[in-house]
């Protein structure tokens, strides 16, 4: 072999690799990222406690350089294969009187940028891993004890709503100290009960909306009723009072007929006085 060949390597090699290091040896954070920087060896060993804002970090062997988001992500932890996740994710839970239920639920969150060590220090991995592990775990954790207070009727109905804002509040409350912030929870579906328990709701509704439509059918009966009652007395009431005043001052029946008189003298053969004619004094 050639030995100017040996010797001339090495000289190639150094500036090869002057060049190839730092290129290997730095991690970008991404826009809309924190990063958290994490050293696995020497004396500086272990999470730094200052997040790392967008840009290149010099990161030699040993180092590893973690991103969670800044920004608002949602999730969704549903049973179908379309979603976000291949496996089924739905939440199961019961009723206060132990009736399975189900549904999907999802999620909006963000990393609080100078919390986001602490985060990491905590759960030790990225951001799909604390979606699918402890923030999952948290979710079907709470929901379970709350739903667990209310029966079927209420979760199906009107504390439907309730229910998810007090899952999102516990939820919320535990994952706060860590620079998690849980920003909105709610059904991704319909709530899903046995098809025999829907049914009974369903007609239990339908009877209730069927008694409320006949009172108010009776109400409107007999607000009418009265109308035509209070119509009916208000005239004979008119009538009573019109009855006396003309009993009571017989010249008012006099003036009326005069007030109606269309001049003409009534055609009258009798020898008497002419009706409603006043002789003089």
């Amino acid at each position: 072999m050639n030995t100017r060949l040996i010797r001339f390597a090495p000289l190639v090699a150094v500036p090869l690799l002057l060049l190839i290091v730092p290129v290997t040896s730095c991690s970008r954070v991404e826009p809309g990222h924190v990063g958290i920087k994490v050293n696995n060896f020497g004396s500086a060993a272990g999470v730094s406690d200052a997040s790392l804002g967008v840009g290149w970090y010099f990161t030699p062997f040993g180092t590893n350089i973690y991103q969670y988001p800044v920004y608002t992500s949602t999730y969704a932890w549903t049973r179908t294969s379309a979603e976000q996740s291949e496996t089924n994710e739905e939440f199961n839970f019961q009723d206060r009187n132990g009736l399975n239920l189900s549904a999907d639920v999802s999620v909006a969150y963000r990393v609080d940028p100078v919390r986001a060590p602490i985060l990491f220090q905590k759960y030790r991995t990225e951001m799909g891993g604390i979606v699918a592990g402890p923030l999952r775990n948290a979710v079907r954790s709470a929901l379970n004890e709350e739903a667990a207070k209310l029966g079927v009727e209420e979760i199906y109905g009107p504390r439907k709503a309730a229910l998810i804002n007090l899952v999102r509040a516990d939820v919320a409350r535990y994952f706060e100290p860590f620079g998690l912030h849980v920003e909105q929870l709610y059904w991704a579906s319909n709530i899903r009960v046995p098809d025999q328990v829907l049914a009974q709701i369903n007609t239990k509704i339908a009877n209730e909306q069927a008694a409320l439509a006949a009172q108010a059918n009776v109400a409107t009966v007999k607000a009418n009723a009265d109308a035509q009652i209070a119509q009916a007395e208000g005239k004979a009431r008119a009538s009573q009072i019109e009855g006396d005043a003309l009993r009571a001052n017989p010249e008012i029946l006099r003036q009326r007929a005069i007030e109606k008189w269309d001049g003409k003298l009534p055609t009258y053969l009798g020898g008497g006085q002419l009706p409603f004619i006043v002789q003089p004094q």
